[in-house]
């Protein structure tokens, strides 16, 4: 990897900026699986970023959400209700990429995309504090 470590944790915060903005573009043409899987991944490029910034490594995007509770939900780093929400989208992320006859709806989509979007803020918060 080339640059430091903080130009890694800037590049990964510009993905997920860029990658919500793909999540409301599919929102706009009602495009609502694929829009779940640009949420989810806007986080998950924050909660990457998070991980590396505090050196806790993770290879599997399971490992990450469990490095994520383990480390920032548990010790109350974050609300509880922000891991509750990451497992929300690592399932329905999986569910609107591999499952049968998934189909979310608008009134689901724009609610989760509210919430993603004020976790996401939170988390980008804690990267340029911390």
């Amino acid at each position: 990897m080339a640059g430091t470590r903080q130009d890694y944790i800037n590049y990964r915060i510009q993905k997920s900026e860029e990658v919500l903005d793909d999540a409301i573009l599919l929102a706009g043409n009602q495009l609502w699986n694929s829009c779940v899987n640009r949420l989810y991944y806007s986080s998950f490029y924050l909660i990457g970023a998070l991980l590396y910034q505090h050196e806790i490594k993770s290879e599997t995007h399971n490992g990450v959400k469990t490095q994520f509770n383990l480390h920032f939900i548990k010790s109350d780093k974050f609300p509880l209700e922000y891991g509750k929400l990451y497992a929300t989208l690592f399932d329905w992320r999986q569910e609107s990429d591999y499952a049968d006859f998934i189909d979310f709806d608008e009134p689901t989509v724009l609610t989760l995309m509210k919430q993603v979007s004020e976790m996401n803020k939170a988390i980008i918060q804690f990267l340029k504090t911390s």
